[in-house]
């Protein structure tokens, strides 16, 4: 008993720990946890807020998935001056030659970097650190539809040891990577947490034959919600 109760005060201990360091984080804040950034308004805006105590300097910069290297949105602007407790517009403008079809998923990363710090004094060293927020960007195509179970388009197969996903949709679905096999308890791994609009992907799995795959899906804005099961055909 004692045993358990010393384990129950440390994992106390560590959640109160971890749950004060989010508290006390500082750094340049979002207003969401995704951008979405629709083609029929041709922008989006967030705001964007400096939780530290000092002026920082707010960098931001977009990056493209190893998928899908289109340039598409230009970023206004890249770099600006934030007082401390202030806001930050910042705006995400598209640049298309083409209308969309499908969904475009990239990353915009948000950098803090503190200003107006104290001399570093001779003879002593000063490790600067900065704090990133990266987040996922989606571009919705004018006229598509919001979906907000994307997942449930995905079609699942299974052979020779391999499950294979397939997304005709034109919608990007986020979901974890670690998969259950059904009945029984076989295993599979997507290679990340995302499958792209037109994309197959094939991963080894354990288990042999299955019927269903159970997921972890998430929301649009990253939120994983019940798990799902999607039947397996051959």
């Amino acid at each position: 008993m004692t045993t358990i109760l010393l384990k129950i005060a440390a994992c106390l201990g560590a959640l109160a720990l971890l749950l004060g360091t989010q508290a006390r984080a500082d750094g340049m804040v979002p207003d969401t946890s995704v951008v979405i950034v629709h083609e029929a308004d041709g922008e989006a805006a967030i705001s964007v807020t400096n939780t530290d105590t000092q002026l920082a300097l707010l960098h931001v910069t977009l990056e493209d998935i190893p998928e899908d290297n289109e340039a598409l949105l230009v970023v206004t602007p890249p770099l600006s001056r934030v007082e401390a407790s202030k806001s930050q517009l910042v705006r995400f403008i598209l640049q298309t030659h083409q209308p969309l079809k499908t969904q475009r998923l990239k990353r915009v990363i948000f950098e803090g970097m503190p200003q107006n710090r104290p001399a570093t004094e001779v003879g002593h060293a000063r490790v600067g650190v900065t704090v990133r927020q990266n987040l996922p960007l989606i571009i919705h195509p004018r006229g598509l539809a919001r979906n907000p179970t994307p997942w449930t388009g995905l079609t699942w197969s299974q052979g020779n040891g391999t499950l294979q996903v397939r997304n005709d949709t034109p919608y990007v679905v986020r979901l974890a990577q670690e998969l259950q096999l059904l009945p029984g308890d076989g295993r599979a791994m997507l290679p990340r947490t995302y499958v792209l609009p037109g994309e197959t992907l094939s991963v080894p799995a354990t288990g042999g034959a299955a019927e269903a795959v159970r997921i972890q899906p998430a929301t649009v804005y990253g939120f994983a919600v019940a798990a799902y099961e999607a039947p397996i055909t051959r």
